[in-house]
């Protein structure tokens, strides 16, 4: 990896600020608007906020864990690092496109580098109607939620409630039911990446839905369509004997 210039950000967490301004101190630094590469500094929630943020820019961000989960980010440690930024292997990755209609007919649209979720606000369960690529494949679901998820994504949100991992070459998405209860067998889909995916939310008015795209919730909606967005290419950076492929390998063997 070719570079000239460095930005560090963090978290609000106390080691992660704490982390940067040593860091900061020890190597020369330039404001990340106009960095050619990013260290961030925190968890993988962290992670996610810099990618939206500097989505524009289309820089590549190393990521070092000062958080908690820490799957998109490499170990942390000061020394030797711009060796590492050097040494680093690139991912790049698509984001999915959301754009929901909420009941009062307006749009919202956001991108998810993880997932995209539905998920029932009250106590009453979610009635959905699910479409792929303009064919109905299920008319009414009877859930908590669904969710659509990346390679990237496939070992958050989607592992927790029981979706396949999925390897990033693969270039497919996973579909996946949260709390199904109708129809009963069903566990989820995987599906090619160029798929459009269609959720309609029966009866939104009694049993109120909301939709999530990483960490922008829109509240009460009636339709949500998603893709992946192929216009969009996002860069990671990973230490070559921990790179996002092994990580994923790697984690479908754990017990």
């Amino acid at each position: 990896m070719q570079f000239e210039t460095i930005a560090f950000v963090a978290s609000e967490h106390d080691e992660a600020k704490a982390a940067s301004e040593r860091l900061q101190a020890a190597w020369p630094s330039v404001s990340p608007h106009r960095a050619d590469i990013i260290v961030a500094l925190g968890g993988d929630g962290f992670m996610l906020e810099t990618l939206h943020r500097f989505m524009d820019r289309a820089v590549p961000i190393f990521g070092m864990n000062r958080g908690s989960v820490g799957f998109l980010m490499n170990n942390f440690n000061e020394e030797g690092l711009l060796d590492r930024l050097r040494r680093a292997e690139a991912v790049k990755l698509n984001p999915l496109r959301m754009r929901a209609t909420d009941v009062a007919g307006h749009v919202h649209e956001a991108l998810a580098m993880n997932e995209v979720s539905l998920l029932r606000e009250t106590r009453f369960a979610a009635k959905l109607r699910l479409e792929i690529d303009g064919v109905e494949r299920i008319p009414e679901m009877i859930c908590d939620g669904v969710l659509l998820a990346t390679p990237a994504g496939s070992t958050a949100y989607n592992l927790s409630v029981n979706g396949p991992i999925l390897p990033l070459t693969a270039h497919v998405l996973a579909l996946t039911p949260i709390s199904v209860f109708r129809p009963r067998q069903w566990r989820g889909a995987i599906l090619p990446h160029h798929t459009t995916v269609v959720m309609d939310v029966l009866y939104p008015q009694l049993r109120p839905v909301s939709a999530v795209a990483d960490y922008t919730e829109v509240r009460d909606v009636s339709q949500v369509v998603v893709h992946e967005d192929r216009t969009v290419s996002l860069t990671l950076l990973f230490d070559p004997e921990h790179n996002l492929e092994e990580r994923i390998i790697k984690e479908q063997f754990l017990l």
